[in-house]
C-alpha cells in the first residue's frame, strides 16, 4: 500500500521541535503539515483538521500532551515525547503508539514510525471487519502487534485479557473478552468459555467438555457447547 502519513508536532522547547521536524525529513512516507509551540493553538488546529499521526510534548506549560490528546474528539496516532522517564500513567487510556524519551535517538524514532506505519496500514486493510494475519493490542504504554498465528489462547482476568503466545509468552492488556474477539476472524477462533478463547485449528481434541490444546486443557462451558459439537462431527 502507497502511504503518506500527514503529521503534526507539538512542543514547547524550540530544539525539540526542530529535531522533530529534521527526522521527520528523513522519512520519505512522512509529511509535517504543520507545527505548534503553543499547544493550545495545536489542539485547536487538530479539531479543524484531520491529521494521521501527531507527536506531542507530554509536559507542557499551557496544557499537558495528555490532556491536549484526551480533549481531541477525533484521534490521530499519537506519538508521545517526553523527558522524564516516569511519564503520566493516564496516557494507558488513550492508546499511544508509542512513547520517545528526550533527546530522542533517530533509530528509536524509525522504530516508533515502523509501528505507526504497521498500525496505520493494519487499519486500511482491515477497516475493522476483523480480518488478516495480526492484532494491535495496547499493552506496557504502547501500540503491540500480534501474529496470529503465534496465539495459543486469550485468557479473561476481570477488566484485563491475559494473551498466551508461543514459548510462554504472555501480554496484558487492559480490554473485555467481548471486544478482542469483535477484532479476531470469526472463522480462525472461537469462545469456548466465559474466560477463554481459543485458536480453532489448534484445537487437539474435545473430550468430556474438555478441549486440549498443544499447551494447555480448557474447560467448555454449556453456552458453546453447540460448538463442541460442530467441531467433533467436522472430524
Amino acid at each position: 500500500m502507497s502511504m503518506q502519513l500527514k503529521c503534526v508536532a507539538i512542543d514547547d522547547e524550540p530544539l525539540a521541535l526542530e529535531l522533530i521536524k529534521n527526522y521527520v525529513s528523513r522519512f520519505p512516507s512522512l509529511t509535517l503539515v504543520q507545527t505548534f509551540e503553543d499547544a493550545i493553538s495545536g489542539a485547536e488546529y487538530l479539531r479543524n483538521n484531520q491529521i494521521d499521526l501527531l507527536f506531542v510534548d507530554i509536559n507542557m506549560p499551557d496544557i499537558t500532551g495528555i490532556d491536549l490528546v484526551r480533549s481531541l474528539e477525533s484521534k490521530p496516532m499519537v506519538i508521545f515525547t517526553t523527558a522524564y522517564k516516569n511519564f503520566a500513567f493516564e496516557g494507558f487510556e488513550l492508546e499511544a503508539i508509542d512513547y520517545l524519551l528526550k533527546p530522542i535517538d533517530i533509530k528509536r524514532f524509525g522504530k516508533a514510525i515502523e509501528k505507526a506505519a504497521d498500525y496505520y496500514r493494519y487499519k486500511n486493510a482491515t477497516n475493522g471487519d476483523g480480518e488478516g494475519d495480526s492484532l494491535y493490542v495496547y499493552s506496557e504504554y504502547k501500540m503491540v502487534k500480534i501474529n496470529l498465528k503465534d496465539i495459543e489462547y486469550i485468557e479473561s482476568m476481570e477488566d484485563y485479557i491475559k494473551i498466551h503466545l508461543q514459548f510462554d509468552k504472555t501480554i496484558l492488556t487492559l480490554m473485555p473478552l467481548k471486544k478482542v474477539l469483535e477484532k479476531l476472524p470469526g472463522d480462525r477462533f472461537q469462545r469456548i468459555h466465559r474466560s477463554y478463547i481459543v485458536p480453532v485449528g489448534k484445537i487437539l481434541s474435545i473430550q468430556n467438555r474438555k478441549l486440549k490444546l498443544p499447551a494447555v486443557e480448557l474447560p467448555i462451558s454449556d453456552s458453546y457447547a453447540d460448538f463442541a459439537r460442530r467441531w467433533m462431527k467436522l472430524r
